[in-house]
């Protein structure tokens, strides 16, 4: 059969052809930063959204996914004031475990544990366990010796900015002592 001068197979292969891109284009439409047909988000706001997230992230207490989202921060804006929050994000995590340790609250830091050190699902079936006063010992001694290295790098690319940033949070700090762990310093525009 022949419709405007063209076979049944011509116009059953085009529409196989539609379809198919039409597959593609939502499979990366459903993809995590592709707006429309696979063009991915670009410019200034991209790198702030992981910001937001760890923002709420810190407001939750899930302070695994806080230096993750801190880490990509980095890895798509390099610059002394995104190392700096990655270093905030280390501090918070030793300033929420000394507030719980100071509160006698150990099960909290053996939550605290968990959280830093689940992965997965995996963990429903094989949980990893520690005592928490050995938790906080070893969560503790990682977040500082990451926070120092990564205020090193900051104050090598920019120390003013390190030095203005690091007001901020110590006025923060100073404001809010039982809970700026939780928090981010308004001037920082998370």
């Amino acid at each position: 059969m022949i419709v405007q001068g063209k076979s049944v197979q011509w116009w059953y292969a085009r529409g196989k052809a539609w379809a198919g891109m039409a597959v593609v284009s939502l499979c990366l439409l459903s993809l995590p930063g592709f707006t429309q047909l696979g063009q991915a988000e670009t410019g200034p706001g991209k790198p702030q959204r992981h910001l937001e997230r760890a923002k709420i992230f810190l407001a939750a207490g899930d302070y695994r996914r806080a230096v993750e989202a801190c880490r990509h921060h980095i890895d798509e804006d390099p610059s002394a004031a995104s190392y700096l929050y990655l270093t905030y994000v280390y501090h918070a995590i030793d300033g929420y475990l000394e507030h719980l340790s100071r509160q006698d609250q150990w099960v909290k830091v053996g939550h605290l544990y968990l959280n830093l050190a689940a992965t997965g699902t995996l963990d429903l079936v094989d949980p990893p366990d520690v005592l928490a006063r050995i938790a906080k010992e070893v969560i503790q001694g990682s977040v500082r010796q990451q926070s120092d290295v990564t205020a090193a790098m900051a104050a090598r690319l920019d120390e003013q900015v390190v030095a203005r940033l690091w007001k901020q949070q110590t006025a923060l700090r100073e404001a809010q002592p039982d809970r700026w762990w939780s928090l981010v310093p308004e001037g920082w525009g998370w």
